[in-house]
């Protein structure tokens, strides 16, 4: 039976864990009070990331964010990577686990990125699909996350919000809310970030991300931004992760930082400034 209940992430500010913080968060994680790790990190046998796991399980929820699975691909999933993820599930029980909107693999090559989606009918059947599998491995509810984009398909027939509205409906999945991704992509497509967030389906939230991303111009000079999690959150998607937050309550919220990783104090710095605006809506 799936265990569709929901998440035990404490709806406070988490960060994905990086082993160079190891000491800092073991001994004093300030704000912090959920870790991430991306699973494909953690599919060996043993060895220094393993124990340092375990060691934080003690400590805190963990949330297992994959990034291999490639659930919107043309190809069957694969059945070994599949088998390698409900193995760590098994054993390390975390209080979560999420994956993309986005394919990554075709015809047996990995292209080690997330790439986009015609939002068709016959695309929302194979995702479907593929959750479905997933969450029957697993044994438990996932949670999807929005995409960064940098196009939009002419293909598509319907909407980003319209697509995940229905796969909840059909799959019991839940959602991953990651606002810098609907920052990137409106800015992208030259569309409104806040029109895009009053069509998500909030009631599907279990978690929120925020990251940073890099700001460049594309051959007409229009703006580029690309998904980097290698810099501090920006004004703008702080903003809009307040007025979320009013909207929907306190939920677990991430900072993401995955290159150029700062020093301790820095991430830390931007889990406190999230748990100020979860506060704030709390009281």
């Amino acid at each position: 039976m799936l265990d569709m209940t929901g998440h035990k992430l404490p709806a406070g500010p988490g960060v994905g864990f990086k082993p160079q913080h190891y000491a800092e968060v073991i001994g004093d994680s300030g704000a912090v009070k959920w870790l991430e790790i991306h699973a494909e990190n953690y599919m060996g046998d043993g060895g220094r990331p393993l124990a340092q796991l375990r060691a934080l399980a003690e400590r805190f929820p963990i949330s297992v964010h994959g990034v291999g699975l490639s659930i919107g691909g043309e190809d069957p999933l694969d059945h070994d990577h599949l088998a390698r993820l409900k193995h760590l599930i098994g054993w390390l029980d975390p209080a979560s686990f999420s994956e993309h909107l986005a394919w990554s693999s075709h015809g047996g090559t990995y292209f080690n990125d997330l790439l986009p989606l015609p939002y068709t009918a016959r695309t929302l059947a194979r995702v479907e699909r593929h959750i479905h599998e997933v969450q029957e491995a697993l044994g438990r509810r996932v949670l999807l996350e929005n995409p960064s984009t940098y196009l939009a398909f002419d293909a598509s027939t319907m909407s980003e919000t319209d697509f995940l509205s229905e796969l909840v409906r059909r799959t019991g999945c839940g959602l991953l809310l990651d606002i810098n991704n609907v920052f990137v992509a409106c800015t992208n497509q030259q569309t409104d970030p806040r029109a895009y967030l009053a069509d998500f389906p909030l009631h599907a939230v279990g978690e929120v991300h925020l990251g940073g991303h890099d700001a460049d111009e594309d051959a007409s000079g229009a703006p580029l931004l690309i998904d980097a999690h290698g810099s501090e959150v920006v004004d703008p998607v702080w903003g809009l992760y307040r007025e979320t937050i009013a909207r929907m309550g306190p939920k677990p919220t991430l900072i993401e930082w995955d290159t150029d990783v700062p020093e301790w104090e820095v991430l830390e710095a931007e889990a406190a400034r999230a748990a100020n605006v979860l506060g704030r809506v709390r009281s």
